[in-house]
């Protein structure tokens, strides 16, 4: 893994998303630990608990952390951090540290999509962000996971095992689901409606990049990148090949935000040596 910009100490990045709450530490420029929690219902406990996790997971105390950095939607509570900054430039960042050629970024998480351009130093340049309906998003496909009574984890394994798509008339996630039941009772195969359901926000997301365009290399970042059918169907739809990912992708939001921390160091320590 990357060591750009490498600092010496120990910084942090929390992660508190409305379905899950991350944290990856570094120490010198390296990974070090890394922890994903649900999140509860108060998002600052959430956001202190998996930092503790993840330093435990680093063998470090939360004293030995120089500066800690949050995002996500729950990071105007975040007690615990130096400073807030947004996901779009958080994932950005955290996809720049681990791969730096890529240009592109497609973000699903719990409740939004987005759709994210960046430049060579993972400073973003255009973004697009669906953030008006569950449809394409974490929530929209845990819906799903209840109706075909399966794992959320699983469902992209059921898509791909279809031997065709069954159109869906609205990715509503309301309709979708009443359709889907319908569908099910008349005797569909299941693999074939989760498939076309994977391909109809495939299509969603597609209006996204039409709005700022798509440049390789192209990274699948948040939790629903696990979602081997949803990959297969996005690089379907868009025609691109997405990096096959060397660290959790849930955890790049995390990942960048550590990585801003460990900037807010590099500046303190630049200030020493000019003072």
């Amino acid at each position: 893994m990357s060591s750009v910009n490498k600092v010496e100490g120990i910084y942090a990045g929390v992660d508190v998303g409305s379905l899950a709450s991350k944290s990856v530490v570094l120490r010198d420029g390296e990974i070090i630990g890394q922890a994903i929690i649900a999140s509860g219902l108060s998002s600052d406990a959430s956001g202190k608990s998996v930092l503790l996790e993840a330093l435990a997971n680093a063998g470090v105390e939360l004293a030995d952390v120089n500066h800690v950095v949050a995002t996500g939607y729950g990071r105007i509570t975040a007690s615990y951090a130096t400073k807030t900054i947004t996901e779009i430039s958080c994932h950005a960042r955290g996809t720049n540290f681990l791969y730096p050629n890529v240009r592109t970024i497609i973000d699903m998480g719990g409740q939004d999509c987005k759709a994210i351009r960046v430049d060579g130093t993972g400073n973003v340049s255009d973004f697009a962000m669906n953030d008006k309906c569950a449809a394409g998003t974490g929530r929209f496909l845990e819906v799903m996971a209840g109706v075909f009574k399966t794992p959320l984890g699983e469902l992209g394994d059921l898509a791909l095992k279809a031997t065709g798509h069954v159109p869906m008339s609205s990715t509503c996630t309301v309709f979708v689901e009443s359709e889907t039941i319908s569908l099910l009772a008349r005797g569909e195969n299941p693999s074939n409606i989760l498939a076309g359901i994977h391909y109809a926000i495939a299509r969603r997301i597609a209006g996204l990049f039409a709005r700022v365009g798509i440049e390789s290399d192209v990274f699948f970042s948040g939790g629903v990148a696990k979602n081997k059918g949803m990959k297969e169907a996005i690089e379907t739809v868009l025609k691109v090949s997405i990096v096959e990912p060397i660290f959790d992708p849930q955890l790049t939001g995390a990942l960048g935000a550590a990585v801003f921390a460990q900037a807010i160091g590099a500046r303190e320590a630049k200030k020493l040596v000019e003072a």
